[in-house]
């Protein structure tokens, strides 16, 4: 408690050392000799996909702008992408569409500085000002980054082989540089 009377400190969600991968464990041979869960496919020919859950209508809901909210298309290349590693059971689908929604807000406030500029009108003085929707930008950037984090945590800790290549995150980037050329 602090001096004020307030409640705060305490432990932190995602505080503390971040979970070993468990390429990383096994390569190690398993130092701390807890059980491993890991995944191992005799054939391919045993293994059942599981169905993509539909997004949620407010995921490509209609805005005010008039156009279509992309965070579906990010939800399928998402599942898509953990679909192919064999993780999409691990990871739950409000996490995933979490994670489109605030990449899609995040490339929404992106194309409104485009359209609009850097700079405001401030609504009592005139003046000029920051625009919010840099602001807001970098706040459904930071919370895209965090859900990302997240996901990809989830694929490294139960991926036996490590893991390279390309990502959704990396689409993510190219939509965005896209979304700014008016495409």
């Amino acid at each position: 408690m602090a001096k004020d009377g307030t409640n705060r400190g305490g432990v932190r969600a995602g505080a503390g050392a971040k979970r070993k991968p468990l390429a990383d464990k096994i390569a190690d041979g398993n130092p701390g000799k807890h059980p491993l869960t890991v995944m191992e496919f005799k054939s391919a020919a045993d293994l059942r996909g599981q169905d993509m859950p539909e997004p949620k209508e407010m995921l490509s809901a209609v805005q005010k702008n008039g156009k279509a909210l992309p965070a579906a298309d990010i939800f399928k290349s998402v599942w898509q992408w953990l679909s192919d590693r064999g993780c999409a059971h691990l990871v739950p689908p409000d996490t995933i569409e979490r994670y489109a929604m605030s990449a899609a807000r995040w490339i929404q406030c992106e194309e409104a500085i485009t359209e609009y500029g850097f700079l405001a009108k401030h609504p009592t003085t005139g003046n000029a000002i920051a625009s919010p929707y840099v602001t807001m930008a970098n706040s459904f950037k930071c919370q895209t980054r965090a859900d990302w984090a997240e996901i990809f945590q989830i694929v490294k800790e139960n991926c036996a082989a490590g893991y390279s290549g390309d990502n959704p995150q990396d689409d993510l980037m190219e939509r965005l540089l896209t979304a700014r050329k008016g495409k």
